[in-house]
């Protein structure tokens, strides 16, 4: 049985600001800029800043530096002044951190994870752990279980099938409900579409059946 099949849920609701977090994460990945600077003016009232640009912050790690900048652009034409940073890790702190949060992230396969990515180049194990999982997704200013769910929408708008598996399981591990990640799939079939939410929720249910 895996770990996320036990856990209790720490988000257990799918709310109205989570909802447009999540469809922000799809159209800065796979939108053109219209669509980013549309979708921008939406979220704008209604979610809040820290979230937004944490999300615009892990977009490189997902859909490159170039739409990140881009993003991060358009956003500030609405909000000029960036957030403040209380991020004060070192970069033994980044190392730490992301071990930990990967190990949550990919629960009783996380050992696997790291002796794969290590058989493919060991600096892509450290950039994974350090750069991903320690110095971006363990800030501070967004949950892991809504950071997992904006990486869900990416990896679904990106057609990254490997990744939106892993972390289909990684949303559910780190305390994400199912019925908020079913409900997360079907809110981005306006911008993948219908054919792909699809698709997505395929593998979603092969992901919730084991």
């Amino acid at each position: 049985m895996t770990r996320h099949r036990t856990a209790t849920p720490t988000l257990s609701a799918f709310d109205e600001e989570t909802r447009e977090l999540v469809l922000l994460a799809a159209v800065v990945t796979s939108g053109d800029e219209l669509a980013i600077r549309d979708a921008m003016a939406r979220v704008f009232p209604r979610v809040r800043a820290v979230w937004v640009e944490e999300l615009l912050l892990q977009t490189y790690l997902f859909a490159g530096f170039p739409r990140s900048l881009n993003a991060m652009r358009e956003w500030r034409r609405l909000s000029p002044n960036s957030v403040p940073d209380v991020d004060a890790r070192s970069f033994d702190d980044w190392r730490r951190d992301g071990e930990r949060t990967c190990a949550a992230v990919y629960g009783e396969f996380y050992e696997r994870l790291r002796h794969n990515i290590q058989g493919l180049h060991e600096r892509l194990d450290d950039w994974m752990i350090i750069e991903g999982y320690g110095k971006v997704l363990s800030r501070p200013g967004l949950d892991l279980a809504r950071r997992e769910l904006c990486i869900v929408a990416a990896c679904a708008a990106a057609e990254q099938d490997r990744q939106l598996h892993s972390h289909l399981h990684g949303a559910l591990n780190v305390g994400a409900a199912p019925e908020v990640v079913s409900s997360a799939i079907d809110a981005i079939g306006e911008v993948i579409g219908d054919e792909r939410r699809a698709s997505v929720a395929m593998l979603w249910a092969r992901v919730k059946g084991k």
